[in-house]
C-alpha cells in the first residue's frame, strides 16, 4: 500500500522536474532574444529620472490654466518656475566592476521570461492537467491566453502609470542641500521586483476564473471575505519599506480580488451543473 503511494509521488517530482527544465531553457532562448533590447529597455526605466513624465505634464497643463483663468495666483505663487523648469539629467551610477553587465542580464532574464509567458504558462497547466476532467483540459487555449495577457497589462500598468508616480515622488525631496545619487543595483532591482509584483497581482483574476469554473470557488465565498482581502492586501505591501510603494501596491492589489468576486458571480459554476 505504501508502495502504491510513493510511485506516483515520484512521478509527481519527475513530472515536475520535466515542466521546470522546459521552463528554464524557454526562459534562456527569451533572454537571448531579449538581449538585443535590454539597452532599450534599461533607458525606459531611466526615463522617469529627467522628471519629465506624464504627471508633469498634467501639472503644466494645469499651472497655464491657471495662468490663462488666474495670472495673479499664477504669479503669486511663482508658478512659471515649474513650468519653465528645464528637464534635469541623473545618470545612474555604479560602485562594483561588471555592476551594470549583471543588471543588463537581470533586465534581459525578466524581458525573457516575459517573453515566453504562454510557453511558461502551458508547461504549468501541463502539469496540473492529469488532474482535470476532459472538460476542463479545454481550457488549457483560454488560460494560457488570459494569464499571458494579464500579467502583460500588469507590467506595463506598473511601468507606465505607477513607475513614474514613484519616481517623481522620490525626486520631489531634491533641494539646494539634497540632491539624488541613485544607485544602478537598487533602482534597477527595485522597478524589476515591482514588475514582477504587479504581473502577478494581475493575475489573481485569472486564477479566481479557473478555480470558479471547477467549483473550487464562489461569489458566495470571495464576497464575504472582503475585509480579509483587504487585510491580505496590506499584510503583502507592508513587505516593502516605503509608504508610497505599499499603497501603490495594497490598492491594484484589493482590486484585483473585487474584480474577482464578480468574475466569480458570472463566471462561476452554477448550481446543478455536473460535472463534465
Amino acid at each position: 500500500m505504501s508502495e502504491e503511494k510513493v510511485i506516483p509521488f515520484v512521478e509527481h517530482l519527475v513530472e515536475l522536474r520535466k515542466r521546470l527544465v522546459i521552463i528554464v531553457i524557454a526562459i534562456v532562448i527569451g533572454m537571448g532574444v531579449s538581449w538585443n533590447y535590454s539597452t532599450d529597455l534599461m533607458h525606459f526605466i531611466e526615463k522617469p529620472l529627467t522628471g519629465k513624465t506624464y504627471l508633469t505634464e498634467i501639472k503644466k497643463d494645469i499651472y497655464l490654466k491657471v495662468k490663462e483663468l488666474a495670472p495673479a495666483i499664477y504669479l503669486r505663487y511663482k508658478l512659471d518656475k515649474e513650468v519653465d523648469a528645464p528637464q534635469k539629467q541623473r545618470p545612474l551610477n555604479y560602485s562594483a566592476p561588471l555592476e551594470p553587465f549583471f543588471m543588463q542580464c537581470k533586465i534581459s532574464m525578466l524581458a525573457g521570461f516575459i517573453l515566453v509567458l504562454p510557453i511558461v504558462f502551458y508547461q504549468v497547466w501541463l502539469f496540473i492537467a492529469p488532474g482535470l476532467t476532459k472538460r476542463e483540459r479545454r481550457l488549457v487555449i483560454p488560460f494560457v491566453t488570459a494569464a499571458t495577457v494579464t500579467f502583460c497589462l500588469g507590467a506595463i500598468f506598473f511601468l507606465v502609470v505607477i513607475w513614474p508616480v514613484i519616481i517623481n515622488f522620490s525626486l520631489s525631496y531634491e533641494s539646494e542641500g539634497l540632491q539624488s545619487w541613485f544607485n544602478i543595483s537598487a533602482y534597477i532591482n527595485f522597478c524589476l521586483r515591482l514588475i514582477l509584483v504587479f504581473g502577478l497581482i494581475f493575475e489573481i483574476p485569472v486564477i479566481t476564473l479557473l478555480l470558479a469554473r471547477f467549483g473550487i470557488v464562489n461569489y458566495q465565498m470571495l464576497a464575504p471575505r472582503r475585509k480579509y482581502a483587504l487585510l491580505a492586501s496590506s499584510i503583502v505591501a507592508a513587505f516593502h519599506a516605503d509608504l508610497i510603494t505599499m499603497f501603490v501596491i495594497m490598492i491594484p492589489m484589493y482590486l484585483m480580488y473585487e474584480i474577482s468576486v464578480w468574475v466569480a458571480f458570472i463566471f462561476g459554476r452554477k448550481k446543478g451543473v455536473a460535472k463534465g
